[in-house]
C-alpha cells in the first residue's frame, strides 16, 4: 500500500535565509501531488527534507503516520528521481534498474527477474541489455522511474524530471507518468516550475512562493478560484486590473477601475480599499457589453493554432490579453483598432492588492 505524507509547520533556515517557512499540508496515499513554484521558492528544499537529505529547522514530517525525525534517506519508504536522472552509463539498462536491489543483497537472478518485470511495466520490454546511451531521452526517463520503483517505495519523489526534454516529449511523458502512477498506486510528489505540467498531471497542487505555500487545491480550483494574487498570476495567464472596492454584497464585489465600474466574485479576506480584479483571457469576449467591459487598443494578434491571443494596451498603460478561438478570427478586431471585451462577473475574481 502507498503511504500518506504529512507536513506539520516545517521550516528550513540556511544562515540568514528562510528557505521554507511554516509549511503544512497532507498528501493522501496513492495521490499524484505536485509542488509548483518559480525557481528559488523552496520546493526542491522541501522535497529533500521529505526524502531525508536535509533536516528541517523545525516542524515534523510523517510518512504512513510514522515520524521521520530519526530516520535517514535509506531508512525511509521513499525513492527520489533527480533532474539529471543519474543513470550509470557503463551499466546495461537492467543493471541500472536493479542497482538498488543489488545494494540490498538481492541475488542476481531475482534482480534480473524484477528488472524485466519493470521493463514490461514501462513499455521497454527487451531493452534490458542495451546501454543507456542507446536510448532516447524519454526512454532514459522511464528507466530512471523503473530504477526508483525497483526498491518498492511507498512514496516516489520527482524533482523536475522532465525539464531537460523538448516540448513534444515532455507532453508525452506527462501522460506516461500519470498512467504509470495510476497503475502502480504509489504516492507521487512531483516538483515543477511549469504550471501546465502541474495542472495536467496532478490530483492536487501546492503553489509555493518565497518559501511559503500560498494555496493547496485541485488544478481546476487553483485556476478558477485563486486565493492570493500570486496564485492568480502564476497559475495560468490572467489580466490584473487595478481597482478600488466600493462594496461587497452576497459574495460579489463592485469596484471602481480605469475601465469604469465592474463587478466580480469577491475573494477571501477582501475588504473595501485597493484591490485587483483578475480575469482570464478566455473569459473576455469581443463586443460592446453593457457592463463589465474592458477597452484596449489592439497592438498584435499571436496565432497559437486552436486559438489566438489578442494583445492590447489600455488607457492607463496596462497590458490586456484576450483569447480568441481560431474559428472566430475573421471577426477579430484589427491591429490598431479600439476594441471592447466583455466578461461575466462569475468568471472574474477580486483579491486584496499586494
Amino acid at each position: 500500500m502507498s503511504h500518506s505524507v504529512e507536513l506539520h509547520q516545517v521550516g528550513v533556515t540556511f544562515g540568514a535565509t528562510r528557505a521554507v517557512d511554516d509549511v503544512s499540508f497532507n498528501v493522501e496515499g496513492g495521490e499524484f501531488f505536485s509542488i509548483l513554484g518559480p525557481s528559488g521558492c523552496g520546493k526542491t528544499t522541501l522535497l529533500r527534507v521529505i526524502a531525508g537529505f536535509l533536516h528541517p529547522t523545525e516542524g515534523r514530517i510523517l510518512i504512513g503516520g510514522k515520524d521521520m525525525a530519526a530516520l535517514g534517506p535509506n531508512q525511509r519508504p521513499t525513492a527520489m528521481i533527480f533532474q539529471s536522472l543519474a543513470l550509470f552509463p557503463l551499466m546495461p539498462v537492467w543493471e541500472n534498474i536493479a542497482f538498488g536491489l543489488e545494494a540490498r543483497g538481492v541475488a542476481k537472478a531475482e534482480r534480473r527477474r524484477k528488472a524485466d518485470e519493470l521493463l514490461r511495466l514501462i513499455a521497454l520490454e527487451g531493452f534490458g541489455d542495451r546501454m543507456p546511451g542507446e536510448l532516447s531521452g524519454g526512454q532514459r526517463q522511464r528507466v530512471a522511474i523503473a530504477r526508483a520503483l525497483a526498491v518498492e517505495p511507498q512514496v516516489l519523489l520527482l524533482d523536475e524530471p522532465l525539464s531537460a526534454l523538448d516540448l513534444k516529449l515532455r507532453q508525452h511523458m506527462r501522460a506516461e507518468l500519470r498512467s504509470l502512477q495510476k497503475r502502480t498506486g504509489v504516492t507521487f510528489i512531483y516538483i515543477t516550475h511549469d504550471q501546465s505540467e502541474a495542472l495536467a498531471m496532478s490530483d492536487r497542487v501546492a503553489v509555493m512562493s518565497a518559501g511559503v505555500v500560498q494555496q493547496v487545491g485541485a488544478p481546476r480550483e487553483l485556476y478558477d478560484n485563486p486565493a492570493t494574487p500570486f496564485v492568480a498570476g502564476f497559475v495560468g495567464e490572467t489580466n490584473a486590473i487595478p481597482c478600488t472596492v466600493k462594496r461587497i454584497e452576497a459574495g460579489i464585489a463592485t469596484v471602481d477601475s480605469p475601465h469604469g465600474t465592474l463587478t466580480a466574485r469577491a475573494g477571501s479576506a477582501l475588504a473595501a480599499g485597493k484591490a485587483k480584479l483578475y480575469v482570464r483571457p478566455e473569459a473576455l469576449k469581443p463586443g460592446n457589453a453593457a457592463e463589465n467591459a474592458l477597452s484596449a487598443t489592439i497592438e498584435r494578434i499571436d496565432f497559437e493554432g486552436a486559438f489566438a491571443l489578442a494583445h492590447g494596451a489600455t488607457d492607463d498603460g496596462k497590458r490586456l490579453i484576450a483569447s480568441i478561438a481560431s474559428t472566430d478570427l475573421a471577426a477579430a478586431p484589427a491591429i490598431g483598432a479600439r476594441a471592447r471585451f466583455g466578461f461575466d462577473r462569475a468568471n472574474a475574481v477580486v483579491l486584496p492588492d499586494g
